[in-house]
């Protein structure tokens, strides 16, 4: 075996390793918050050692760091990545906006939205991990706006859409739904705010734009909550 082979298969185990690690700590930070990881706790959850989850991670902030940096990723991979071949306009938006109720009502994660839990955990904080839960929140409400002016631009919404304040309204609903479902355990929220979103979706449509809207998911993602996999 060649040098290179043995840190090959150092790199992997350690890859493995951190892939382990950040599942378990993206379920506790959706349920207590990142402020519930610690490098032991961890360790011993997973049965390694301290001193490897260590060299890992280097410290607790760099852990909830990567956490939230591992979240995003999963949170794209479910939200963002099924809309990759829908063409712009309100289906799409409709599609995104089902695609984030099913990432919830499914519990992608223990907790529901990660980034619900996480943004109420550090919303008057400051430091490095405030700045990536922020910025997190930023780049979500920036691509519901940039999709929804893409509709515009496309002919599928009126012209003097406003996009910010409807992104601001579907948003609150989606979030609402998650808070509802999970501190009361009410997966009736979840119909409730598809179809608060289809209606406001179809008010700012135009008239050829308005078909699907409401509409039972299709191939464009996940099952949402009133599909078979609510």
């Amino acid at each position: 075996m060649t040098g290179s082979t043995k840190t090959d298969g150092r790199v992997e185990r350690g890859n493995q390793t951190r892939r382990l690690v950040l599942g378990r700590t993206m379920d506790i930070a959706s349920v207590e918050g990142l402020e519930g990881l610690s490098l032991g706790r961890i360790a011993t959850e997973l049965k390694l050692s301290k001193s490897g989850v260590f060299a890992l991670f280097g410290s607790k902030e760099e852990l909830q760091l990567a956490t939230v940096r591992a979240a995003t990723a999963v949170f794209a991979g479910q939200v963002v990545t099924p809309l990759a071949e829908l063409p712009p306009g309100p289906g799409r938006v409709w599609a995104l906006c089902r695609n984030w109720l099913a990432y919830s009502s499914e519990r992608v994660f223990q907790g529901g939205c990660f980034f619900y839990a996480v943004s109420a955990e550090y919303d008057a904080r400051t430091g490095p991990v405030h700045d990536a839960v922020a910025q997190a929140r930023l780049d979500w409400v920036a691509y519901v706006e940039r999709a929804i002016e893409e509709g515009r631009t496309a002919g599928g919404f009126v012209q003097d859409v406003d996009a910010p304040q409807l992104a601001f309204e579907i948003i609150a609903l989606m979030e609402s739904a998650n808070a509802q479902s999970v501190l009361l355990g009410d997966p009736s929220a979840y119909a409730r705010a598809e179809r608060g979103i289809a209606r406001r979706l179809r008010a700012e449509a135009t008239d050829g734009a308005r078909d699907g809207i409401g509409a039972p998911a299709g191939p464009a993602g996940p099952a949402g909550p009133t599909g078979p996999a609510a």
